[in-house]
């Protein structure tokens, strides 16, 4: 080996990587449904699991007494919640007026806080009803509150089917539960 290319290697081992043109889009969070293998829901419902967890082990933000929300463990964009009664449902329709009035009431306080928090500019509201209808967990009602800004598209969905978010998980949800009402 020349002394110009043991010079080039202690250089390249000094740098966190080999310059090329590639551009890194780091995830570590993501390394948590990696390792949980290809289907981690189909063994137990993560929204009956999540009440029974602090509320930072279980990503939520705020409880209701019918109903609590979290944030989404795969979210479309940073701040992505979920608002889900605490009873096994699968449907809208299966859901008790009381149930229905705190889905909508913890939605609103969602949006109020969202927009606090994140300055997001709109918002995308819905509830995917069984598998057929796109439903990652199909068997317990859950309302998307997907925050939404002008700029927050880009060609990573469309080409590399990758979607970039800014934020961390555990600083959403700090983020959001500190800017959440707290009834006395």
């Amino acid at each position: 080996m020349s002394v110009e290319e043991d010079r080039e290697l202690l250089d390249a081992a000094e740098l966190p990587g080999v310059p090329d043109e590639f551009q890194r889009l780091w995830t570590p969070h993501r390394m948590a449904y990696i390792q949980a293998g290809p289907e981690p829901l189909r063994e137990d419902c993560p929204f009956c699991a999540a009440p029974h967890k602090s509320d930072e082990d279980g990503l939520i933000v705020a409880r209701g007494r019918t109903a609590y929300v979290l944030l989404n463990l795969f979210p479309y964009n940073s701040g992505h919640l979920l608002v889900c009664p605490y009873r096994h449902i699968p449907t809208y329709d299966l859901a008790t007026p009381e149930e229905v009035a705190e889905i909508g009431q913890l939605t609103q306080q969602a949006m109020r806080v969202l927009r606090h928090v994140s300055r997001c500019n709109g918002f995308n509201l819905g509830m995917n009803q069984g598998a057929v209808a796109g439903a990652g967990v199909d068997e317990h009602l859950h309302q998307h509150i997907v925050p939404r800004w002008s700029a927050d598209a880009n060609f990573f969905p469309i080409i590399a089917k990758t979607k970039a978010l800014p934020q961390l998980l555990g600083e959403v949800r700090h983020a959001v539960a500190d800017a959440w009402p707290h009834h006395a």
